[in-house]
């Protein structure tokens, strides 16, 4: 399991790529991700393309990166899910709060 983040040129996006199995032991790793990135992005992209499974901490780690992002002000995409990503972030609504894409 691996989580990296990466910021725009401009530094209005911070991506946080999750490689791996995403569940409650990557918790400081996610967290750390974006609140010590040094910055205030507008938008936050967080990138499962590499995610092989994720569980209900990791759902409420996305949750936590919300509620930091501004809530229902937040601009937070969930891009690359694998069918069975999709599946898990569908069956729990979260379509209602984040871009899934």
């Amino acid at each position: 399991m691996s989580i990296s983040a990466k910021t725009s040129g401009n530094g209005s996006e911070l991506n946080i790529s999750i490689e791996g199995r995403f569940d409650f032991s990557s918790h400081q790793e996610f967290r750390k991700a974006y609140e010590e990135s040094g910055m205030a992005p507008n938008m936050y992209v967080v990138d499962m393309k590499e995610a092989t499974y994720l569980d209900s901490s990791a759902l409420g780690m996305l949750l936590l990166l919300r509620d930091h992002a501004g809530g229902d002000e937040a601009q937070v995409s969930i891009v690359n899910c694998n069918d069975d990503v999709k599946k898990i972030l569908t069956i729990s609504n979260f379509e209602q709060l984040f871009e899934i894409h």
